[in-house]
């Protein structure tokens, strides 16, 4: 029997296609800049859609954001700039959950589109990655930064016009031997690393609900470094 996340990624296409005319209109400016930025927030995963990348470690971002809104009981179910997203409160505080669908390269025109729309403030955002450059079982939130090689946060980056808003990154460490990195992020967690990640899920969602809550100075504080 299919799962209801199964039948949603066969279905897709049609999905997609109700939110191209909103997706076009919110992309007329490149650059990120709003007058009166609302009170919502904005908590992207980032990842590559599709079945055969669900498990992969450069869908950590999507794998962390399921967690969220399963904790927060937000389904993600509407499609709307090429992301699923789900809408509602975390920590008494309106937000949405994103996933962005344009793939990994292309996540900046659905990032960008979505914080036009709700009116998201910059320190409102938090995008949760993948980071080679950090250990398997690691948690970093920052402020700012730059991408470390991360093609979704380059692609951000540009869309958005500045580095300079809050991100997680969950460390996946480097590949071994001579593998590629293109190789590397796109193979599965193996069995060994189930245990690690469930514990490094864990802390991911209660760093996001912190960050809302409390501020990203005090996530930071209290989650940076190895879960559990």
């Amino acid at each position: 029997m299919e799962s209801s996340s199964q039948k949603f990624w066969i279905n897709l296409p049609a999905y997609v296609k109700i939110s191209d005319c909103d997706y076009a209109e919110a992309n007329r400016h490149m650059a990120y800049s709003i007058e009166k930025p609302s009170e919502t927030y904005l908590i992207a995963g980032l990842g590559n859609p599709g079945l055969e990348y669900r498990q992969t470690r450069h869908n950590f971002g999507f794998l962390a954001l399921d967690a969220l809104a399963e904790d927060a009981k937000l389904p993600l179910k509407k499609v709307k700039f090429k992301a699923i997203i789900a809408e509602g409160r975390l920590e008494g505080k309106p937000v949405v959950l994103a996933k962005p669908l344009t793939f990994m390269n292309e996540s900046g025109t659905s990032i960008t589109s979505l914080m036009h729309f709700f009116n998201i403030d910059l320190e409102h955002l938090l995008i949760i990655h993948d980071e080679l450059d950090l250990p398997f079982g690691t948690i970093r939130m920052r402020a700012e930064g730059g991408t470390s090689g991360q093609k979704g946060m380059a692609s951000i980056i540009e869309k958005l016009g500045t580095q300079t808003f809050p991100r997680m990154r969950l460390g996946i460490g480097h590949p071994p031997g001579q593998m590629e990195p293109a190789d590397y992020v796109l193979q599965h967690f193996s069995k060994a690393d189930n245990e690690v990640l469930k514990i490094v899920l864990k802390f991911a969602v209660e760093a996001a609900q912190t960050f809302v809550r409390d501020g990203l100075v005090t996530a930071m504080n209290r989650y940076n470094g190895e879960a559990g």
